[in-house]
């Protein structure tokens, strides 16, 4: 068993692993469910359930829980806090406009890219995607901008204790293969991702460094494969999105929250 240190509370991880049990493919469960998901016995997951439901975290019909909007909160104080979000919105903008497909900034959270930022031109996944989705890193390409950008140690971690799950048939599944493509992608700049995560979903994302250089972000272009091939990819959407990059990091460092806000 994990030794824990003298500051945890405990009630306070399970809490918000009953939070975590919800996510798109189970937004509703019963009490079974969340004890099952969670490891909790029945009567604490029912505490938990009921003290989440008296806070308006979650609501319940007597038979099925779920999450109410007021999760939303604890993810919003953070987002709030970070300079990112703002500066990239508008290059977002610019960038789709320019290349007539979606865009998105992420930053990485354990083995996931998170969205902090998108503009959506048309949808070509079959899941949505908002701020605050989350995707493994191995198989997007932001995520591979994100893994290159970590120190060796971090990396070297992340490959020994990272289920590398395959999506489609087109995943790196292998820690020696993504290594190659991590170190590929660190000497060219940029990522180009085809169809790791979704079959017919090809991206490219390009790394956003802070002032001393630090990759702390990830931004893209996501397209269908019907419409584009990897050298359209390469030739007409990189080369724009490698000065949005360059105008994000460049607002950024004349930011003075950049400084001491996570971004």
């Amino acid at each position: 068993m994990e030794e824990r240190a003298a500051h945890h509370v405990q009630s306070l991880e399970r809490g918000l692993a009953v939070i975590r049990a919800f996510d798109a493919g189970a937004p509703e469960l019963t009490l079974s469910d969340v004890a099952r998901v969670t490891g909790l016995t029945r009567a604490a997951a029912r505490r938990f359930l009921l003290t989440l439901t008296d806070l308006g975290y979650v609501r319940t019909d007597g038979k099925y829980f779920s999450l109410t909007a007021r999760v939303l909160e604890l993810g919003y104080a953070f987002l709030s806090s970070m300079t990112l979000p703002e500066v990239a919105q508008p290059h977002l903008e610019r960038l789709s406009a320019e290349v007539r497909e979606s865009s998105s900034v992420s930053v990485l959270e354990g083995t996931d890219i998170v969205y902090v930022a998108r503009v959506a031109v048309s949808r070509i996944m079959t899941v949505t995607i908002n701020v605050g989705t989350r995707f493994p890193a191995h198989a997007t390409s932001m995520g591979h901008v994100l893994l290159a950008g970590l120190e060796r140690p971090a990396l070297e971690k992340y490959l020994a204790e990272t289920a590398l799950d395959r999506l489609t048939a087109r995943t790196l599944t292998e820690p020696e293969a993504l290594r190659a493509e991590l170190d590929a992608v660190r000497e060219q700049g940029w990522a180009l991702v085809d169809q790791e995560l979704e079959e017919g979903l090809r991206s490219a994302a390009a790394p956003i460094r802070d002032r001393r250089g630090t990759v702390v972000a990830a931004i893209n272009v996501s397209t269908h494969a019907s419409r584009t091939t990897r050298e359209s990819v390469r030739d007409e959407m990189v080369p724009p999105l490698l000065a949005a990059a360059k105008r994000i990091e460049d607002d950024l460092a004349v930011t003075p929250a950049q400084a001491h806000r996570r971004g």
